[in-house]
């Protein structure tokens, strides 16, 4: 019952298959692989962007910090919200590979109002020489607390930033899942709306381990290519990145994976909401669900030793009673047996 993490769980054996597969024999290095022609091809058709430049890192970090760093200048900041996995989980990686690009919080949940964005970013730039200078917004899409951008907060959001000048980064670690519970296209959750540039999620949606970073704007291409490279993720055996990137993305692959973890969370919410005492921190909308529910709860679930998730507040507080809140997140592997044995231990 592994609802800690969609990091957690298996590569799906059609990408396995694929590394095995392509596994034969010589290819050309770093990036130049007839396998990664043809992923760039497949996803500038997904995002109908015929002349957007597609790279493949190892992880979701390493996308967004190259990608923020590409798009910022040193002495710029990058506005962002409050809990945004760039601020709170990548230790300052993207200050790091952007030279010193600090960070402005918006707003103080999980989604940025096209309000908030506007007075951040006038507020900033007003000091001359001695202040950072406006740069880039980042947007994370499906948030950090498992909600939704709508096709129409995100262009407000673009809005915004294009009323200054600024450019837009999306990060994408679940894009996959926002697109199935929006019903849009790629390229409407993205350069449609206003995006510049898409730190592409697989790693959490079946992947072993890369994510795609695509530029709207082309030439951005060069820039990004040698930070990559001056900053240690252009891999020499590229081949096993577009592999499975390649595999994630034909057939729909990273479709069907993102529907089914929806639609797993989905069947464990809906679980939930029957059980008395059990109340949503914030509506789930995606695959990942914030709820709360008693302690005692939360003891017997640690008590059968198989039950993995995030949660916070102390375990060995006094009242039984008190709500604790918990994150529970479901990906494309977890059978409806193991969501079945949670509510059952969960119902007590």
């Amino acid at each position: 019952m592994f609802f800690a993490s969609d990091n957690a769980g298996p590569v799906h054996p059609s990408v396995m298959e694929a590394l095995t597969a392509g596994n034969a024999g010589y290819a050309p290095s770093y990036g130049v692989d007839q396998t990664m022609v043809e992923v760039t091809a497949r996803l500038r058709e997904i995002f109908e962007a015929p002349e957007a430049a597609v790279y493949l890192v190892p992880t979701g970090t390493a996308a967004n910090a190259l990608a923020l760093a590409t798009l910022s200048d040193p002495w710029q900041t990058i506005f962002c919200s409050s809990v945004a996995h760039i601020h709170e989980d990548e230790c300052n990686a993207p200050e790091f590979y952007s030279g010193g690009a600090k960070l402005t919080l918006v707003g103080r949940g999980d989604k940025m109002g096209a309000e908030e964005l506007h007075a951040a970013i006038a507020g900033e730039q007003t000091r001359g020489v001695h202040g950072p200078q406006r740069g880039p917004v980042s947007i994370t899409q499906v948030t950090e607390r498992g909600t939704l951008y709508s096709l129409g907060e995100l262009r407000g959001l673009c809005d915004v930033a294009k009323g200054f000048g600024l450019p837009v980064h999306m990060d994408g670690a679940r894009f996959a899942n926002a697109l199935v519970a929006l019903g849009c296209t790629a390229a409407e959750m993205t350069w449609k709306a206003g995006v510049d540039a898409v730190s592409f999620g697989g790693t959490k949606n079946g992947l072993m381990g890369v994510e795609a970073v695509i530029f709207f704007d082309p030439s951005k291409a060069w820039e990004f290519e040698l930070r990559r490279k001056r900053g240690a993720h252009l891999f020499s055996k590229h081949r096993y990145l577009s592999l499975q990137m390649r595999a994630y993305l034909e057939g729909d692959l990273w479709i069907a994976s993102a529907r089914k973890a929806n639609d797993n969370a989905a069947y464990l919410a809906e679980g939930l909401r029957q059980i008395e005492g059990t109340s949503f921190v914030y509506e789930p909308q995606a695959n990942m669900i914030f709820c709360a529910f008693s302690r005692a709860a939360h003891q017997r679930l640690h008590d059968t030793g198989a039950a993995y998730y995030v949660w916070s507040g102390s375990l060995e507080g006094a009242d039984p009673q008190e709500a604790l809140e918990a994150r529970l997140v479901c990906d494309w592997a977890i059978e409806r047996a193991q969501i079945d044995a949670f509510l059952d231990i969960l119902r007590g």
